[in-house]
């Protein structure tokens, strides 16, 4: 599907330059090509192997059926455009917890603060909507934009699992950051919240 046949996105949350919304089938094309994308998924999972149509389907199946995960398409808000997704995983409502996960997977706007925009929205929603307290992330050692992006919207380093991760005969370390709700200042749904 061309950009120019896509669906309106369905926005939930918008920021000043990017949108979140759910994640449809219309958009599982955007998510083949980046799942494929060596240069996206080395900082992501360091997964070189190519993922099959059926592989996209059947992520996006799981995705959709997880009563403990909220997934978001990011779009560029100007173009309305995929330009990624994020994700809420393994939400515990008793302990108030989730981990984080995102992909930005054109990389024209890599470097741009969309990541971190579309981090402290996807964080907005975690603690306003879905009443989180502690929100958590791994990231590699070398991916020091990701390590930026993460610290500017409001993640925290708490740990480290040395050479934990493999990627071309070297070895790197796991960095543990997490956001808690007590040091995040909603951007934007705090105008939800009754006074």
């Amino acid at each position: 599907m061309s950009e120019s046949t896509l669906p309106m996105p369905l926005i939930t949350i918008e920021g000043a330059q990017v949108a979140l919304g759910p994640i449809s089938r219309a958009y599982l094309g955007h998510l083949y090509r980046w799942f494929n994308d060596m240069d996206v998924m080395t900082t992501y999972s360091i997964r070189w192997s190519p993922m099959r149509e059926e592989g996209v389907e059947a992520w996006y199946a799981r995705v959709s059926e997880d009563r403990q995960a909220v997934a978001f398409m990011v779009f560029a808000r100007e173009t309305q455009v995929p330009i990624g997704y994020t994700m809420l995983a393994g939400i515990n409502h008793y302990h108030q917890i989730a981990d984080f996960d995102i992909i930005l997977g054109e990389k024209a706007i890599w470097g741009k603060g969309f990541g971190t925009e579309a981090t402290k929205l996807t964080l907005d929603y975690a603690f306003t909507a879905l009443n989180l307290h502690s929100v958590m992330l791994t990231v590699r050692s070398f991916n020091g934009r990701g390590l930026r992006a993460y610290e500017r919207a409001g993640f925290r380093p708490f740990g480290r699992r040395r050479e934990a991760r493999q990627l071309a005969g070297r070895r790197y370390d796991v960095i543990y950051m997490e956001c808690l709700a007590s040091e995040f200042e909603s951007p934007v749904l705090h105008r939800l919240v009754p006074k």
